[in-house]
């Protein structure tokens, strides 16, 4: 089997014949095809079979009710007490509502979660994520919050009680494996639904975590997953995918996703890069505390916008927006 990553330009000397990376800011003139039992080679896009430059080059549809023309930010509210890098802190409902509002100044998008998935964390009952994220969806909503807002949790229930709250998207970081509920609650919804990679459960998913190649790993994984969703009667068009930054993953995993992050556009899905404050930022960056991470979090964002990923999960909104618009204008970009 080939893999095929689009090498994203964004070099304001275009060629003529260069073709849009999934019809976003970025372009490109040459392919790496990727083998798991041969060398890398580049080839120039125009050898390729025109269904792969289809599926490389198509615009992709609005998610949520966002056009994916540019990079869109997901603003995290964690309303937990044991998150890794807010635990605690949003959990009062009061504290998460004035958080929301105060993240919808930047964000496109809110993703609420009332689980942490951190390496180690143990599972939430039901029960109490429901009560922890579904009030705080409806006073939003109640209170005129017109941003999008996604419901960041593995269980079908948590996820219908949101949509039913107010929530628009699903965002499923066990790729519907967890709970075989959760495609049919999404399905019969009409929900967009975020599928990310991941291996074990957050209790053990860094218990010294191997693969043959990561990326070629991941994206096997995430395209039987699109196919799950499919199957389950989900469309293409509802369905974003996420290679799951630091779950599961080394740190030297996550610097080979993020230099081949442009393979998972051959997925033909819009692709979300969640990388804020994560461990190997702060071991790179020589930062222990993740709250103080915000400056390794922004230049990963835009390592990965700079490989046309359309959505951005942040902690750190304002400080994302502010360096997106100067990249985009850099880049000659509308933002």
């Amino acid at each position: 089997m080939e893999y095929y990553r689009p090498i994203a330009m964004t070099d304001a000397a275009r060629p003529a014949g260069a073709l849009p990376l999934a019809g976003g800011w970025c372009w490109f003139t040459q392919v790496e095809v990727l083998h798991r039992d041969a060398p890398p080679r580049v080839v120039a896009a125009a050898d390729l079979p025109t269904e792969v430059l289809d599926r490389l080059s198509a615009s992709r549809p609005d998610f949520g009710g966002m056009a994916m023309d540019r990079p869109r930010i997901m603003g995290i509210l964690n309303v937990t007490p044991d998150s890794f890098s807010d635990g605690g802190r949003f959990l009062a409902p009061e504290a998460a509502l004035v958080q929301a509002r105060a993240l919808a100044d930047g964000a496109d998008v809110l993703d609420i979660g009332g689980e942490s998935t951190r390496p180690g964390a143990a599972e939430v009952p039901v029960a109490e994520e429901v009560a922890r994220t579904a009030p705080v969806i409806a006073a939003l909503r109640a209170g005129g919050l017109a941003v999008p807002l996604s419901i960041d949790t593995r269980k079908a229930a948590v996820a219908q009680a949101a949509l039913s709250a107010g929530a628009g998207i699903v965002n499923d970081v066990a790729a519907m494996g967890f709970d075989p509920a959760m495609a049919s609650v999404v399905s019969g919804a009409d929900a967009p639904i975020i599928l990310m990679h991941s291996i074990g459960t957050p209790a053990t998913m860094q218990d010294d975590p191997r693969y043959e190649d990561v990326a070629l790993d991941v994206y096997d994984f995430l395209k039987a997953r699109i196919a799950a969703a499919e199957a389950a009667g989900i469309p293409r068009a509802r369905i974003m995918v996420d290679p799951g930054i630091g779950f599961g993953k080394t740190a030297a995993h996550n610097l080979a996703l993020i230099r081949r992050f442009s393979l998972f556009h051959d997925l033909g899905v819009p692709v979300l890069l969640g990388a804020s404050r994560k461990r190997f930022i702060g071991v790179i960056g020589g930062e222990d505390q993740a709250a103080r991470r915000m400056p390794g979090s922004v230049a990963v964002a835009l390592a990965g916008v700079a490989q046309g990923a359309q959505m951005l999960r942040m902690h750190d909104v304002a400080e994302t927006r502010q360096a997106l618009r100067l990249w985009l204008a850099v880049n000659g970009v509308n933002g």
